[in-house]
This record gives C-alpha cells, sequence and structure tokens, in this order.
C-alpha cells in the first residue's frame, strides 16, 4: 500500500468520523480540509490523498480528518476543534504539527486556541480568523444554492473562484462530467459547515497562539480575500507570512512548491 495508506472510521459521541492516515515517519501531521468536506468526507481517499501529499510520507504520520459525519445544527468551528482534540486522545496522539486548509484553518486556529498543548508548529493555508463580506456573499450564496440542491452552479462557482485562469482553461471542457460523477446525496452537513463559516470569529483571540506559524494565502484569492491572510499575520507574534502572487484560494493544489514550502518550514 502507497506509503501504508488507510481508510479509517472512528466513534465520536454519538456520531462518528471518517480519517485518513499514511507515512512512516515518528513525527505526527494532522491536515484538516476545507469546506468541501461538507459534501465528500475523506472516506475512500486514502492513495489519493497520500499521493497528493507524499512530501510528507517520509518524515511524519499524517492524519486527514474529516468532520464527524452527523452534525448537529449550529455546530461551530470550536465543536469542530473539540471533536479532532478527541480524535487526537483516542488515537493517542499527544501533539502534533497542524495544517488547515480554508475551513480547516478556522478549526486549526480555535485548536491552537483552545489547547495549545496539541499544536507544535501551524500551517495556516487561505484562511480567515472572522468572516467578511467576501465570505458572507460567496459561502452566503452557496448555502443558498445548498438548500436548492442545485450542485451543478456550488461545483460551477467554487471552481471559477478557486483556481486561476490558466488552470481553468484546461479544466473547463471537464465540468459537465465532473460535476455529475461529484454530486452529493445530502446537503444537510453542508449548510452546516458553511454556516459555521460565517459564525467563526476568533480575531480577538489569534494572540493567544504561541505556536510557530507559517500563514499563506494568494493575491487572487476570491473566497476569503487576501487581507484575511495579513489580518492573521499581524495578530500572531510568532507567525510568518507568504503570499502567493499569482494563485487564489486553490493555491494548495496549483502551486507546485506548496507542500515543500510547508515541509521545510516544519523541519526547520
Amino acid at each position: 500500500m502507497f506509503y501504508n495508506a488507510k481508510n479509517n472510521n472512528m466513534k465520536i459521541e454519538q456520531s462518528n468520523m471518517d480519517y485518513v492516515s499514511f507515512g512512516v515517519g515518528n513525527k505526527n501531521l494532522i491536515i484538516i480540509p476545507g469546506l468541501g468536506d461538507g459534501l465528500r468526507t475523506v472516506k475512500g481517499m486514502a492513495i489519493s490523498l497520500a499521493f497528493m501529499y507524499r512530501q510528507f510520507a517520509k518524515e511524519y504520520t499524517v492524519y486527514v480528518f474529516s468532520r464527524r459525519n452527523n452534525l448537529a445544527k449550529g455546530f461551530t468551528t470550536r465543536n469542530m476543534a473539540q471533536d479532532i482534540v478527541e480524535a487526537m486522545n483516542l488515537l493517542n496522539i499527544s501533539n502534533a504539527d497542524i495544517m488547515g486548509v480554508s475551513q480547516g484553518g478556522m478549526i486549526a486556529q480555535c485548536m491552537a486556541i483552545n489547547n495549545p498543548e496539541k499544536v507544535n508548529k501551524l500551517v495556516l493555508a487561505v484562511t480567515s480568523s472572522k468572516s467578511n463580506e467576501i465570505i458572507n456573499n460567496v459561502v452566503g450564496n452557496w448555502i443558498q444554492l445548498a438548500k436548492k440542491e442545485d450542485f451543478k452552479n456550488i461545483f460551477l462557482d467554487t471552481a471559477e473562484k478557486s483556481y486561476s485562469e490558466k488552470y481553468l482553461k484546461k479544466y473547463r471542457k471537464y465540468y459537465n462530467i465532473l460535476w455529475r460523477v461529484s454530486k452529493p446525496k445530502d446537503y444537510k452537513r453542508f449548510i452546516i459547515q458553511a454556516n459555521s463559516c460565517l459564525t467563526h470569529n476568533v480575531y480577538d483571540d489569534l494572540d493567544k497562539i504561541k505556536a510557530y506559524t507559517l500563514i499563506i494565502g494568494g493575491k487572487q484569492d476570491s473566497i476569503v480575500g487576501v487581507n484575511s491572510s495579513k489580518e492573521i499575520a499581524d495578530r500572531i507574534s510568532n507567525s510568518e507570512l507568504y503570499l502567493y502572487e499569482d494563485y487564489g484560494h486553490a493555491v494548495y493544489e496549483e502551486a507546485k512548491d506548496f507542500n515543500e514550502r510547508v515541509l521545510k518550514y516544519l523541519k526547520r
């Protein structure tokens, strides 16, 4: 199996959580994915995720955690962070380096604020410490589309707002196939997670984060905006900010040096 890649599931209170593990390293790295998790968890994605993050596999044992499968209405990013802390306890992971992407970065912030003993180094990619006009408009629109079960337009709007024009020119011709094969069965979980993005606000608590933190943003980000990354960097004392000039929200997929940049920071 590719770097011991495994699909896993664990019980969390009255629900359960899908997660993937891979890697052969002695250190632990936890990756928390973004809002797309609301439409599809990491179930069955062990090989693809191990390949995507293969640069980390020799240095780390890597865990990619979804949110719990049955989310209660009003579930917040702080609740989601506590679920990951509970998952770490169940797996006997005393602490780890944490990388949160987009909404995953919101959850990672909550972990670093409320459970600092669990966080070694922190990586926050294309994320925000609070909602803003851009997030309200974009995510608010996705919520309305999800209520209509209009996945096609969620898919199209997400793609157009996430990727660079260079990338989109290659893949627009596949839109009709991609949105059909990835259509979810249920939208309730996505709506709950999306609403948690709109209510997320830890800006005033960011100075409580003492972990060394790498903040990565894209200057073309049309989902959270580039200023969100700058705001986080201004509030966390032990932080570094790197902004990609030509990429937007999907920089973690498009930038060829993204994983190497993160790994270099974590090893430093």
